[in-house]
């Protein structure tokens, strides 16, 4: 789409389902998706006559903290509604969510594309419980209302997104916020966080929006991208060809490319919202909310510049280390034991997300410690050891565990500086490679690191490599 003669505004819906033992208005388990269906259910999820639901606090707390990261102003009162509407997985005929008066009100988040920052402001954050999942089949459909009543907070955007770029980018710096704070697992392909997507072309230098479609239901970050590349384009292409673009909520589909009509756009007043008349107001008091502030951890954001300040780190490292809470705790355990951060950055980087990719772990199955690694970098600097010992050290602390110096000297992997020694591996590995020799001789600077392997050889690779090429050069001089 051409800039310079649309603009196009995106706003986003984004649901996502809480990190709860039970579900939000009854004492049922939630996230329990490989459970046989229908069997986490009771007469409050089901809708049942005479059912009664009473609130999650947890997702009360969870939500507030959310707002509070976001920068959102708290609903000292706030109030559940129902939203009517027929379908089948939704077993009351009406969902419990929050029209009228939401716990989260305001705020935003920043988020960098192409390396400029950009806030995108927040309308508000609401609580409501989430739908049954339904599985479409050739002739038939099946719900399981396992998921019915799972704890769900939406968060609305203000259409202050301008490409598919910056909407993936709120996401993603979205998604990496709530897993932090253990608001949720954000799981993409469970359905833990979903989107809806509203979006609309205006011509450039006005003001007034455009008319707005959405689409529904999007799960993968992917087709968020592509759903809306595609869905600009044929706004613009319905105006460029005189036609008028309607306010309707649309489908993507994925292996078509595509976003087709479902039903024009819903109005609030087709779900005839009224006060849930089955449960009182949410009261909270301004000590409960700073109780609930302080127990937010810090976000990647702040992390990341922290690691640059503390540890002096590049960005690129300080960005990968933070991208997981877990890592970043045991990066920075080991940065503390070490005198060398950087040092612990490269090997926690390389080495230790390289062994647990490989075995399909995650760090909290590594038998590593952050104080074994930062022993074992501390026999590398000192030279008690060199790169290939201390790469043999590595992958048996990570298998096993242990002490990095007594493995060290039950495998007598300690480093050879003895300079006779060192000069004994060196001539004979002058003696067996007069080519090599010659080569070094006539300027080729390569044949010296041949001759250094060569020694490492001879040592059974417990040489000092540095000291063995200064041996040589000493030797090889005319």
């Amino acid at each position: 789409m051409s800039a310079t003669e649309y603009i196009a505004s995106i706003g986003l819906e984004v649901h996502v389902q809480l990190k709860t033992r039970t579900k939000m208005f009854c004492s049922c388990p939630a996230h329990r998706e490989d459970d046989p269906p229908n069997t986490n259910v009771c007469p409050v999820c089901l809708g049942l006559p005479g059912a009664l639901p009473v609130p999650n606090r947890e997702a009360i707390r969870k939500t507030v903290k959310t707002g509070l990261m976001m920068g959102s102003t708290i609903s000292l009162r706030s109030r559940f509604d129902r939203k009517n509407y027929f379908y089948p997985d939704m077993p009351k005929n009406y969902q419990i969510t929050q029209q009228e008066r939401p716990l989260c009100i305001g705020g935003g988040l920043e988020i960098e594309v192409n390396g400029k920052k950009k806030y995108i402001r927040l309308n508000h954050i609401h609580q409501e419980e989430d739908a049954a999942k339904i599985t479409h089949l050739e002739h038939s459909s099946e719900i399981d209302y396992n998921r019915a009543s799972t704890p769900l907070m939406e968060m609305v955007t203000e259409p202050d997104m301008s490409t598919p770029d910056e909407a993936i980018a709120f996401l993603t710096a979205l998604r990496e916020m709530l897993i932090y704070a253990g608001i949720s697992e954000c799981d993409l392909e469970r359905g833990h966080m979903r989107c809806d997507v509203n979006s609309s072309i205006r011509p450039a230098g006005t003001d007034r929006l455009g008319v707005k479609c959405e689409i529904k239901n999007m799960n993968t970050f992917r087709g968020i991208h592509r759903a809306l590349e595609y869905e600009l384009r044929r706004q613009q292409s319905v105006l460029e060809s005189g036609g008028t673009l309607r306010q309707e909520t649309r489908r993507w589909d994925d292996e078509a490319g595509a976003t087709f009509p479902m039903r024009s756009k819903e109005y609030a007043h087709d779900y005839r919202y009224f006060n849930e008349p089955d449960l009182p107001p949410v009261v909270l008091d301004q000590a409960t909310i700073d109780q609930w502030r302080t127990e937010i951890p810090e976000l990647p954001r702040a992390r990341r510049a922290r690691f640059v300040s503390d540890y002096g780190l590049p960005e690129y490292d300080a960005g990968v280390l933070t991208a997981d809470r877990a890592i970043a705790d045991w990066y920075e355990a080991a940065a503390r034991a070490s005198k060398n951060p950087k040092a612990v950055s490269n090997w926690v980087m390389g080495e230790l997300l390289r062994a647990l990719g490989e075995k399909g772990l995650t760090i909290a199955d590594a038998k590593i410690t952050p104080a074994a690694l930062a022993s074992l970098l501390d026999l590398l600097d000192k030279k008690t050891i060199n790169g290939p010992a201390a790469k043999e050290v590595f992958q048996i602390l990570f298998d096993q565990g242990g002490d990095p110096a007594e493995i060290v000297k039950a495998k007598g992997l300690a480093q050879v500086s003895d300079t006779g020694a060192m000069e004994t591996f060196a001539e004979q590995a002058i003696a067996a490679n007069p080519k090599s020799v010659d080569d070094y001789r006539s300027g080729k600077q390569a044949a010296l690191m041949y001759l250094v392997g060569q020694v490492m050889k001879l040592s059974r690779g417990k040489a000092n490599p540095q000291l063995a090429a200064e041996i040589l050069r000493a030797k090889l001089a005319p």
